[in-house]
């Protein structure tokens, strides 16, 4: 096992024995030993090879022989044990927003609750509201909850997904005989949340292939073991969390690989509309090939398929049928952001409020990634669960920011501020300390239940003020986890237009928000967006790519995003 998937492991063991009803003190060394490893930099392996793993503070004797065993076998008896006292549904029921491991135990103690099924049950006859710890408030929360997870189904976030398929198609490479291979699905079109993950390989020969993908790590369970089609379930530790996804492998000659690769890739609408099109043209297209009356139509790639249907070339993000068939064919397909085009971010958190690394950490971090500049946006003082800035503290970081950049080379920080929008949509700061930051993003992080003509007012009225520079994270969702307030996007993004205010493509994978429908509009309303990572540490600077999906999906180009900009662009801008 790597280093996460040993992470993850140790932090369901530490869930796992908070349900039996362990010591916080025995729950919490897993937690933290989970942490620990996950925050190590160096290679997991390695280090217990080298019997150093007492090296990484918080892993006393236990957890190392543990660790050693996960690393060395991939499995651990004393974790599977503890797996197999409860049903699967309990675990699931911590998968529920808003469950955790109390609210869960208690609800299996007291009701014998043991499933999803159960639980929605439960609620809607009133029995949760009457245990105690609980009430009305809690139970309609659950409710809520089990509605999120219904709507989400199976499905994982992008980042999770990506990482799963990476490690399968690292484990594949090797395998001979393989001419090409790529992900499919929505995965290739870069959706928010993916429910499948889908491999295509060319080669001769498919049998060798087929047989090492159903034996490769992570693999829990083989569901199909075919000639031209495998599909397994796997499960891989993600960070510090366990994910299950479906994966499918298909295997086909070299010949019929582009064709299985645009089927493959969907969308389904935007398949039917080509079919379609080749059959205004006397020709047949599938997965297997594109042929007229009496021969096939040779292609190589997925834009000699184009190419033979009189259009352009479509990047898999535009695969929608959203308009991409009508501006292909006539030569209209916008030249799509690429994630090189991005010079810096802004909406960077870092220890002087929640985030885990200094200013010059995520400094450096940047400089490394080949950014620019970098904005440093720490939440505003109302926020006091994440450490927000008072004016006093906001005047001592700006003069280490200020240092800071008298010694850097290379990279450039701004000073910036995520001030809070309060609940009537004024600021958390007034117009003299708003004034010293070089750009402000307004975010809402509290009152999420207003009435949708309410929080819609309140954010104009916070995006209208002058000194405010782009607007964080427009809906406050939580992909699978939290749905966003209610609110007339419409409106926000007409107010933006007039107001010259930004609109952030929040780039976090847990959020991507605003989503790609509305950045679409948003291009069409003459507004510029900007994407920013709401980095929390080193590591998350990165995460931008993230909301340069986003923006190619929503058909942005390079002039569309404010930071493609150079920094001096961006210095003379931010200063008008």
């Amino acid at each position: 096992m790597d280093k996460s998937q040993v992470a993850a492991v140790l932090d369901e063991i530490g869930t796992l024995l908070e349900l039996q009803g362990e010591n916080s003190f025995r729950c919490n060394a897993y937690h933290n030993g989970s942490r620990a490893i996950q925050q190590y930099s160096g290679s997991l392996p390695d280090l217990v090879a080298a019997g150093q793993l007492s090296t990484i503070p918080g892993i006393g004797e236990t957890l190392r022989e543990k660790i050693t065993t996960l690393v060395q076998t991939g499995k651990l008896p004393f974790y599977d044990d503890l797996k197999k006292k409860f049903p699967p549904g309990v675990l699931d029921m911590l998968r529920v927003p808003g469950m955790g491991p109390k609210k869960v135990k208690a609800l299996y103690d007291t009701l014998h609750i043991d499933s999803l099924d159960k639980l929605k049950q439960a609620c809607e006859a009133g029995q949760v509201a009457e245990l105690k710890g609980f009430g009305a408030k809690t139970q309609q929360k659950i409710l809520e909850g089990l509605a999120i997870a219904s709507q989400s189904g199976q499905r994982v976030r992008i980042d999770q997904a990506l990482a799963i398929a990476e490690q399968l198609m690292d484990g594949l490479k090797s395998c001979k005989g393989i001419q090409r291979i790529e992900l499919c699905g929505s995965l290739r079109r870069r959706r928010e949340t993916i429910k499948d993950i889908d491999i295509l390989v060319s080669a001769d020969d498919a049998g060798p292939i087929m047989d090492r993908f159903v034996q490769l790590p992570g693999v829990t369970n083989v569901t199909g073991h075919g000639e031209t089609k495998s599909s397994v379930v796997v499960s891989l530790g993600i960070g510090r969390e366990m994910v299950s996804m479906n994966a499918d492998l298909r295997v086909v000659d070299e010949q019929q690989f582009p064709f299985a690769l645009m089927y493959f890739t969907g969308s389904k609408e935007h398949n039917i509309r080509l079919r379609q099109r080749a059959i205004d043209r006397g020709l047949k297209l599938n997965e297997y090939e594109l042929a007229g009356a009496k021969k096939s139509v040779p292609c190589k790639s997925e834009e000699d398929i184009y190419r033979a249907l009189d259009m352009d070339y479509v990047p898999p993000e535009l695969r929608e049928d959203t308009g991409e068939i009508d501006a292909a064919e006539q030569h209209h397909l916008p030249a799509l952001l690429e994630a090189d085009d991005i010079q810096g971010v802004f909406h960077c958190h870092t220890t002087w409020s929640d985030g885990a690394a200094s200013l010059e950490e995520m400094a450096e971090a940047a400089r490394k990634l080949g950014l620019k500049y970098l904005g440093i946006g720490d939440h505003s003082q109302s926020l006091t669960v994440a450490n927000g800035l008072t004016p006093a503290r906001v005047k001592q970081q700006q003069h280490d920011i200020d240092a800071l950049n008298a010694k850097l080379k290379g990279i450039h920080l701004f000073k910036g501020i995520e001030c809070d929008i309060l609940a009537d949509g004024r600021l958390d700061y007034d117009d003299t300390v708003l004034a010293s930051f070089d750009y402000v993003v307004a975010s809402v992080h509290s009152y999420f239940n207003q009435p949708e003509p309410e929080m819609t007012q309140r954010i104009i009225r916070a995006i209208s003020h002058p000194k405010v520079t782009m607007l964080g994270h427009a809906t406050g969702r939580l992909l699978l986890r939290r749905e966003g307030y209610k609110v007339d996007l419409e409106a926000v993004l007409k107010a933006a237009a007039k107001n010259g205010t930004l609109i952030e493509i929040n780039a976090h994978p847990q959020r991507l928000d605003i989503d790609w429908v509305h950045a679409k509009r948003a291009r069409e309303l003459g507004v510029k967006l900007v994407i920013n990572p709401d980095a929390h540490a080193t590591g998350e600077i990165a995460l931008y790519r993230f909301g340069v999906d986003v923006a190619r999906r929503g058909w942005l180009e390079k002039k569309d995003v404010f930071n493609t900009q150079t920094l001096a662009q961006v210095t003379k801008a931010l200063k008008r």
